[in-house]
């Protein structure tokens, strides 16, 4: 048995979140961990539906996808939020909940330049914000600010999935979040 905690990423959009996300969760379940995904697109579909993406509702939705990643981990899971978490207050409010119930958060900078996440843009999303069709879009037009101290920052616009996904789980395994590989 494992204990639970908080593995937050943030990032621009298509920085790589949710890549490294569901290649961590595979590890995970490989070793017998109780994993779940909290990706930003889903919980925008199920738990977040109506909001928009002004900063009020931007905040209200990564509350809620933190509130839920605190119960998830305090209950034994190791929650992955894989949204893009603008804004630092949120995230730290987000830290400060799950630190209520000694729940450990690392926070996880996917870090990309903005050039390289356009360049890989799969869903044309940057084009259109950068046309002006797509208001407040995080990057663009609406500001992302990175963190200031994250536990760990992967460089995805530079290094493989794996060599992210090596840093992460020896940063999880030299603070005893995980067993070693």
């Amino acid at each position: 048995m494992h204990k639970g905690f908080v593995l937050w990423f943030t990032g621009l959009s298509g920085a790589g979140k949710s890549t490294l996300s569901e290649h961590l969760i595979r590890i995970f379940r490989e070793r017998g961990y109780r994993v779940e995904l909290l990706d930003g697109d889903e919980v925008r579909t199920n738990l977040s539906k109506g909001l928009g993406f002004s900063k009020e509702d931007r905040d209200t939705n990564i509350r809620r996808i933190g509130w839920v990643a605190r119960l998830l981990a305090r209950n034994g899971v190791i929650a992955i939020t894989a949204a893009i978490s603008p804004y630092k207050s949120v995230r730290n409010e987000c830290r400060a909940m799950a630190a209520e119930n000694c729940v450990p958060f690392v926070e996880v900078f996917a870090n990309a330049s903005l050039e390289a996440v356009i360049e890989r843009d799969v869903k044309g999303l940057y084009k259109k914000a950068l046309a002006g069709e797509i208001p407040q879009f995080t990057g663009v037009s609406d500001p992302y600010e990175p963190p200031d101290n994250p536990e760990i920052e992967v460089r995805t616009d530079r290094d493989s999935v794996e060599t992210s996904a090596n840093q992460i789980l020896a940063f999880l395994a030299d603070k005893g979040l995980i067993g070693a590989p």
